[in-house]
């Protein structure tokens, strides 16, 4: 009897269960949704630097821009009037020092750096997508270092190897081409070095070239100006800082063109003197107004690399106009008077590095880096009535230095290499000429020129995860 029960309900539920059933070449099975994919990456990173004098640096000294500039106590003649009067220094002790002349040593770890890489599905149009989240502790706070965002974006990409990219979000500035050193500063100040926010889109082509152009604004890289360093002089421009360029990729070589076009709205107050009606004799008069007008630049730049084995050559120069906020000293600009106008002018300066290198797990390198500052594109700065020298007042420049002649850099390095550990050695030779501001913007061969070199070691340990 339980075996015709058995029997019966199979052939009663047979009906249904083909129903429930597809053909093989029917069936579709559902798109699985494709995953994001998370992976952190980062480094312990510990800098020991010693400087032959006071430098201008940022985070906690381990980022070094150039030595400072001499700064005497007394003049040459004031200690030949001392000694003429029986004044003499204390054994161990000089009358007439240079306050900058320093030494100074560190060890510091806050360049230690931790980061996500992100890879995901696309959207619209775009096939895939990726980001990077990046982070120091190299910002600096009330309680001294303070954690840092460094790069946060996200890449939408289609087509390929020979397609298509739109980057948003903060990432390096396209003028930044980085060597091969060991120094924190990565070859600036002979270069362009900025993280900015931006939006950059990208088409490559099947005859390895690619085309770039980016819409950038300031965030931890600001420009100076009469009010100190501040994103507000872009932000009050409205229009972004635009950057148009084109590269060469191929198995040996790489090269790079493109131009930077930057525009800053700037507020400056200016005292105009005058003469009250009726008022007779010796009275000078004068109030303030204000001038607001619009600086544009453009800096035009070219990279080119060489790679053949372990052999590896990057050539990097751009024409830096009002780069001051790419950490370029010299490079700025100011308040010119052209008869009874006024007007912001760019100030300029030739900025180029050559650096080679050989070898993998062991890798020697060479820096050479060269600044010069060529002065105002055209026109004359606001100069002093009595004196009739320039107002450096009105000249805005990376950290307030203006009197820039020119800057070299030798960096030899050496260091040993593997997937999870990095220890080099490194040393810097970078001297600076000083000397008089000129009406142009220049520093002109001059009577004061005067060569401030600094000697920098650097020894790096570093622990990859």
């Amino acid at each position: 009897m339980k075996v015709r029960y058995f029997l019966f309900m199979a052939v009663a539920f047979l009906p249904l269960q083909s129903m429930g059933q597809e053909k093989p070449a029917d069936k579709v099975k559902p798109e699985k949704p494709q995953k994001v994919t998370v992976t952190p990456y980062g480094f312990i990173r510990n800098y020991l630097n010693f400087d032959s004098r006071r430098t201008i640096t940022s985070c906690g000294g381990e980022y070094l821009m150039i030595p400072y500039d001499e700064d005497w106590n007394i003049t040459p003649e004031e200690e030949a009037a001392l000694i003429g009067n029986g004044v003499t220094a204390p054994e161990g002790t000089d009358l007439r020092f240079d306050r900058n002349a320093v030494p100074q040593a560190h060890l510091l770890a806050l360049s230690s750096r931790f980061g996500l890489n992100l890879n995901g599905p696309g959207i619209w149009l775009w096939q895939s997508s990726n980001g990077k989240l990046e982070a120091d502790f190299a910002g600096f706070g009330t309680n001294n270092t303070v954690l840092r965002l460094r790069l946060a974006y996200l890449q939408l990409t289609r087509g390929g190897r020979y397609g298509q990219s739109l980057t948003i979000g903060q990432n390096w500035h396209p003028l930044s081409f980085i060597p091969d050193v060991l120094g924190m500063a990565a070859g600036a100040p002979f270069r362009a070095h900025s993280r900015t926010p931006q939006v950059s889109y990208s088409i490559s082509t099947p005859k390895a070239f690619r085309f770039t152009v980016s819409a950038l604004w300031q965030y931890q890289y600001t420009s100076p100006g009469p009010d100190g360093e501040s994103a507000k002089y872009a932000n009050d421009a409205i229009l972004p800082e635009l950057f148009f360029g084109m590269a060469y990729d191929s198995e040996h070589w790489r090269a790079q063109i493109g131009v930077d076009y930057n525009r800053l709205t700037v507020s400056q107050l200016y005292t105009v003197p005058y003469t009250m009606p009726g008022v007779s004799g010796p009275v000078s008069m004068s109030t303030d107004v204000r001038f607001r007008g619009d600086c544009h630049s453009f800096s035009p730049m070219a990279v080119i690399q060489f790679m053949q084995g372990k052999f590896d050559l990057k050539m990097y120069t751009v024409l830096a106009q009002n780069l001051g906020h790419l950490t370029i000293p010299g490079s700025g600009y100011a308040f010119v008077a052209d008869g009874s106008s006024f007007q912001y002018q760019p100030l300029t300066a030739s900025v180029s590095y050559l650096n080679m290198s050989y070898g993998r797990r062991w890798r020697a390198n060479l820096f050479l880096g060269y600044h010069k500052n060529l002065g105002l594109a055209d026109g004359q700065l606001m100069t002093d009535a009595t004196t009739g020298k320039p107002v450096a007042g009105f000249v805005y420049t990376k950290k307030g230095v203006n009197n820039i002649n020119s800057i070299y850099r030798i960096a030899p390095s050496v260091s040993f290499n593997t997937k999870a550990f990095n220890i080099g050695l490194e040393y810097e030779l970078t001297a600076v000429t000083y000397g008089d501001l000129q009406p142009d913007g220049t520093v002109a061969n001059n009577a004061n020129l005067r060569q401030v070199p600094n000697h920098r070691i650097c020894a790096l340990v570093k622990c990859n995860f």
